[in-house]
């Protein structure tokens, strides 16, 4: 006869192993799913536009982040909960496909939840509310298409000044006040290595030398890379030179099995000896007649190799990182040859000059190819502390990024918030007219979040900054934004603050698909941990304190008995006993 105990669960309980977990429902999955999305949102907003605050984010491995940056923010938080992945994953999208509008991508998909939520507390189904922010959604790529600036769609994307303008407020969003300073700077890197068509722009090609010391106004760019080590050799400077890249080292090739060599005379050791020394020689001397002035290693570089480089005037240079030796092959023109030998022409590169510098305090390796085309530049940013020139370097990385995407699209759209305040205007009169029009309603409400929080940020009192861009987008200047330093509402023509029309049309379609995709969720099923004990687990296994503090008494009075048993008579064993058995009570 089975008994009581014996009998399976009902429902879920009966399909699913022990130790899973199931929560369904509005309460507990929607809502839940909903307040995770809003927390993360919340910590990314406080950082959005040029007045945004510094995190410090410190990860699993100890290192220090301080940033306003969201894509480096959530990459670092590693976040757990399933719904707030999927804005992770938007926002990592939103960083692969354009390289901008991160903050943007989580900070409107937060607020778009938080709308939806208080639809849900009225009484309307998800579907309702999915089906309203679809239509909104197309409404809003429609009216985008009316706000772009005409004429913007014609650009050269090698005059500086349009990129500048288009690269300001990208770069300002991470360096505020500084963009004058870095906007130049990166424009001048890629126009650079701009190749013939445009739309094949490589970000790889503009690459970012970071060293300490200075400040911003000491930055630089190099046409060609910046290695951060010292030549191998005594010389240090050559002008138009020819340069042979060796990807497996220069030294004396071993053999790839094992020989014995047998040697019965003083004589013979001594010409062994100078084989070697006459081999070495021969191999150098090959390489120094076919032209070149310049040894690239990507390995060990031998000490009699290097003797011979300097009796012929070979510069010698080593390059670790294979990545690193693929671009100094890609700014060259040279072809990494696999063993010491003699290059063919095709294979030698070509540089104006390497130099060995010191740049505050550290001696770098400057290749310099400004006369003949040059695919690769090197912005080298000075800054007083690591921190800040990782951020710097993030800055950097959204202007070359900006760059790429109007190589794509240089469409621009007014920025400071004028095209938010716009589209809520036009979508709350788009809602009057169409089904689901709460759900529409409440989109058109979540474009307030930008210039709230703008203002926010800033300590300008958000609502007299929304009611007065409301009133001038009534009148009709569809371009007036927020004027941050003097915390009014003006035309962002003048002030020259535009967005990519690109970077803001999948910013707000991954914030709305994302959103979406969250509240499509309605029962959330996780089955049970594989593995042992998690990372985080607290040491002692979970046991509780009270435990693990016997445990140590235990030890303690073993350790204490064996030293009486050494030390004392047998006499007091009996004392020990009975310390063990109140121990096991």
């Amino acid at each position: 006869m089975i008994g009581l105990g014996a009998m399976p669960g009902y429902g879920i309980q009966s399909m699913l192993k022990e130790g899973h977990r199931h929560l369904s429902g509005l309460e507990e999955a929607v809502l839940k799913n909903i307040d995770a999305c809003r927390e993360l949102s919340a910590i990314t907003r406080t950082s959005l536009g040029p007045n945004g605050m510094n995190k410090m984010v410190i990860n699993h491995l100890d290192k220090l982040f301080v940033t306003n940056d969201a894509a480096t923010i959530v990459n670092e938080l590693e976040v757990q909960h399933p719904a707030a992945k999927l804005l992770v994953l938007a926002a990592r999208a939103q960083q692969e496909e354009i390289g901008d509008g991160a903050n943007l991508t989580i900070s409107f998909a937060g607020e778009l939840l938080e709308k939806a939520e208080e639809l849900i507390r009225m009484g309307l189904h998800p579907s309702e509310i999915i089906i309203g922010y679809t239509k909104a959604i197309n409404k809003t790529i429609e009216v985008l298409e009316d706000l772009v600036e005409k004429g913007s769609e014609n650009m050269d994307v090698r005059n500086k000044e349009e990129v500048f303008l288009r690269m300001r407020s990208a770069v300002a969003s991470k360096q505020f006040g500084q963009e004058d300073v870095l906007c130049p700077l990166v424009a001048d890197a890629c126009i650079q290595v701009c190749p013939k068509n445009p739309a094949n722009f490589n970000v790889d090609n503009v690459r970012v030398a970071k060293m300490l010391g200075g400040g911003l106004h000491n930055s630089t760019v190099v046409c060609g890379m910046v290695l951060k080590t010292d030549a191998v050799g005594s010389i240090k400077r050559v002008e138009k030179a020819k340069i042979a890249v060796f990807a497996g080292g220069v030294d004396t090739s071993a053999t790839e099995t094992k020989g014995t060599v047998l040697i019965h005379s003083a004589e013979q050791l001594e010409n062994y000896a100078k084989t070697e020394e006459a081999k070495v020689e021969e191999l150098i001397k090959a390489v120094a007649d076919s032209g070149a002035k310049v040894i690239v290693s990507g390995a060990a570089v031998g000490d009699m190799a290097l003797h011979f480089c300097e009796r012929y005037k070979l510069m010698v240079l080593k390059i670790s990182s294979k990545f690193e030796l693929r671009r100094f092959c890609r700014t060259t023109g040279a072809v990494a040859i696999l063993k010491l030998s003699q290059p063919s022409a095709d294979e030698l590169g070509y540089a104006d000059s390497v130099s060995v510098e010191e740049i505050g305090g550290a001696r770098v390796t400057v290749v310099k190819n400004e006369e003949g085309g040059n695919s690769v530049a090197t912005v080298v940013l000075r800054g007083s502390t690591d921190s800040i020139l990782d951020d710097l370097e993030r800055a950097v990385d959204d202007g070359v990024n900006t760059y790429k995407s109007m190589c794509r699209d240089s469409r621009i759209i007014p920025g400071a918030a004028a095209t938010e305040i716009e589209l809520a205007k036009r979508l709350k009169e788009f809602s009057l007219k169409e089904t689901g029009q709460y759900a529409i309603a409440k989109f058109a409400e979540s474009f307030e979040m930008v210039p709230r929080t703008l203002a926010e940020n800033a300590g300008l009192s958000a609502m007299d900054i929304i009611s007065s861009l409301y009133a001038e987008h009534a009148n009709g200047n569809s371009k007036v934004g927020i004027d941050l330093e003097e915390g009014a509402c003006k035309d962002v023509s003048t002030l020259k603050i535009w967005d990519l029309y690109i970077t803001k049309l999948f910013a707000l379609k991954y914030s709305a698909d994302a959103a979406c995709t969250v509240l499509r969720v309605d029962q959330i099923i996780m089955a049970k941990p594989a593995g042992g004990p998690r990372r985080d687990a607290q040491p002692g296994g979970g046991m509780d304190e009270d435990y693990c503090r016997r445990l140590q008494t235990r030890a303690y009075v073993y350790s204490h008995s064996y030293e009486c048993a050494y030390a004392q008579s047998f006499d007091d064993a009996p004392f020990i006993n009975e310390s063990m058995i109140a121990l096991n009570r």
